[in-house]
């Protein structure tokens, strides 16, 4: 790995999974950009990341879109140098049973999740192979093995899933692993619009979840940061093109 401090990219990351897994790259000693739709959302987690002593800048970018994608990793790269650690974690949700559910809603989340990370991933991997070291992890789901209600997160979540082993296979020889992370239940403001969505009290909601989950208690963003920083770490350097499930028992 180069000797100068890591930089690091994470997307979405404003609140939930994204937030808690800047701040932990920030703990492990990297430098990080915070990208999320709006600039000013992602300031608050550039904000606790320097109060902690950490080096972090707030990035504004639309993910499915290549310009803002290509200008917000040029920027991260002026800002605090070249990324070498990518972490696809943008997402959204317009769930909804799909003879309800529109073309709008299939091609936003699309566009975000899938679309999204392949951009990310093609702007990025050009400073990690010419530096011949890198890490991309990008969020999957449980999803992805399929749920009610989300035809569109579902195969969105299971693309990447494809895209993670393809881009392993590619840029191995460039010393780049690639992998995905597939949370289950995890308390974030995404599950708390599902709860809402199946007209549910969010307490009840997790409560439920607990049950079926084999540690008895639903999942936290620091459980998916943590997981994230073994995958960005020296030591994975050998764990590539996997799908790593974090979700309190074995998921097929």
């Amino acid at each position: 790995m180069p000797q100068t401090q890591c930089v690091a990219i994470v997307t979405g990351a404003a609140r939930g999974i994204g937030a808690a897994t800047a701040r932990r790259q920030a703990a492990d000693g990297r430098a990080v950009a915070v990208v999320d739709l709006k600039e000013g959302d992602a300031q608050a987690t550039v904000d606790r990341i320097t109060a902690d002593g950490g080096t972090a800048v707030a990035i504004g970018a639309d993910v499915s879109d290549a310009e803002q994608v290509s200008a917000a990793v040029s920027q991260a790269a002026e800002r605090l140098g070249p990324p070498q650690v990518l972490v696809n974690n943008a997402g959204v949700i317009r769930d909804n049973m799909l003879y309800k559910m529109t073309e709008d809603d299939w091609d936003t989340v699309m566009n975000v999740h899938l679309r999204g990370s392949f951009l990310m991933s093609r702007a990025a991997q050009e400073h990690m192979t010419s530096q011949g070291w890198g890490r991309i992890v990008s969020l999957s789901s449980t999803s992805a093995l399929g749920n009610r209600g989300q035809a569109n997160y579902s195969t969105a979540k299971a693309g990447l899933q494809g895209l993670t082993k393809t881009l392993a296979i590619e840029l191995g020889k460039f010393g780049v692993t690639a992998n995905a992370v597939a949370p289950g239940f995890i308390e974030t403001d995404m599950t708390k619009a599902t709860a809402e969505r199946v007209g549910m009290d969010f307490e009840d909601f997790k409560a439920a979840a607990a049950a079926q989950i084999p540690v008895r208690r639903p999942g936290r963003p620091e459980d998916i940061a943590a997981t994230v920083s073994f995958l960005a770490s020296e030591d994975a350097g050998f764990v590539s093109g996997q799908v790593i499930y974090v979700a309190g028992g074995p998921r097929d």
